[in-house]
C-alpha cells in the first residue's frame, strides 16, 4: 500500500497553484453537500461531513462556501441532490480503475467517463469487474517535517491503526473504515499533527507497467479527475519514484 497518497499530494500542490483551484472548490462543495444530505448538517453528529469540511479547509476554501454548500444540501425540497455512482473499468496496460462520482445527471456523467476511457485506451466494465481488487480503508497522513516516524507509528498502533508506512512521504496510517474517527482523535490527543484523514479505496496489490503505460494511465486519471462530476479516481498502477518526480516537476 506504500505511497498511496503521493499522487494525491502532487494533485493538491498543483491544484493550489493553478486554475484548478476553483474546480477543487466545486468538488469539495459537492462532497460536503452529499455528506450533509445523507447525515444532516451538524458536523458534530455527522463524521463524514466533518471529514469533508476538514478537506475544504485544507485547500483554503472560504467558510462562506462551506456554509452555503451545507445550507443548499439541507434546504428541503429545493435542495441540490447528487447521486453517488462508482464506475469500474480498465486503463492502459490493463490496470484496474475505480471512478467515484457525485452527479445530478447520471447520463451526462456516464457519457463523459466513457469518452475518456475510450480516448485514453481504456474500457469501461460492469459493476464488480475490478472493485474486488480494492478494499475500503481509513487513511490518515502525517507530514514528515518535524515528525518522528517511529513515534507516529507507535501512537497510531496504540490508537488502533492496522498499518503504518513510515517510509512514505507523507507518513501513511491505515485503519478500518469504522475506526478512522477514533484513531484520528487519539492521534490529535497524542500531539501528532494530522495532515488529512479520509475514507479511501486502496489497491490490494499494485501492478507494475513500463514507463510509457504508467504515463498513459496517469493521464487517464488526470482527465477523469478534471470532470466536474468525478470526486475521486483510484487505480492499482504502481507509480515509480522517477515518474512521480517528473509529474511533480
Amino acid at each position: 500500500m506504500s505511497g498511496h497518497s503521493k499522487w494525491s499530494t502532487i494533485k493538491r500542490q498543483k491544484g493550489a497553484n493553478d486554475a484548478k483551484r476553483g474546480a477543487m472548490f466545486t468538488k469539495v462543495a459537492r462532497e460536503i453537500a452529499v455528506a450533509a444530505r445523507a447525515g444532516g448538517g451538524d458536523p458534530d453528529a455527522n463524521y463524514r461531513l466533518r471529514l469533508a469540511m476538514d478537506k475544504a479547509r485544507s485547500i483554503n476554501m472560504p467558510a462562506d462556501n462551506i456554509k452555503r454548500a451545507i445550507e443548499k444540501a439541507t434546504g428541503g425540497g429545493d435542495a441540490e441532490q447528487f447521486e453517488e455512482i462508482v464506475y469500474e473499468g480498465y486503463g492502459p496496460g490493463g490496470v484496474a480503475v475505480l471512478v467515484e462520482a457525485a452527479t445530478d445527471n447520471r447520463n451526462r456523467t456516464a457519457a463523459e467517463v466513457r469518452s475518456i476511457f475510450t480516448k485514453t485506451g481504456g474500457q469501461l466494465a460492469g459493476s464488480g469487474a475490478v472493485a474486488w481488487q480494492f478494499e475500503a480503508r481509513g487513511l490518515i497522513t502525517v507530514e514528515r517535517d518535524g515528525a518522528d516516524p517511529d513515534e507516529v507509528a507507535l501512537a497510531a498502533i496504540d490508537a488502533g491503526a492496522t498499518d503504518v508506512d513510515t517510509e512514505s512521504d507523507p507518513i501513511e496510517i491505515y485503519t478500518e473504515p469504522a475506526d478512522l474517527e477514533s484513531v484520528r482523535k487519539a492521534l490529535d490527543a497524542a500531539g501528532v499533527a494530522v495532515d488529512e484523514a479520509e475514507n479511501a479505496m486502496i489497491a490490494k496489490q499494485t501492478v507494475a507497467l513500463d514507463a510509457d503505460h504508467v504515463r498513459k494511465a496517469l493521464r487517464m486519471v488526470e482527465l477523469l479527475e478534471d470532470l466536474e462530476d468525478v470526486q475521486r479516481v483510484t487505480t492499482n498502477v504502481d507509480i515509480p519514484e522517477d515518474i512521480l518526480a517528473e509529474i511533480a516537476g
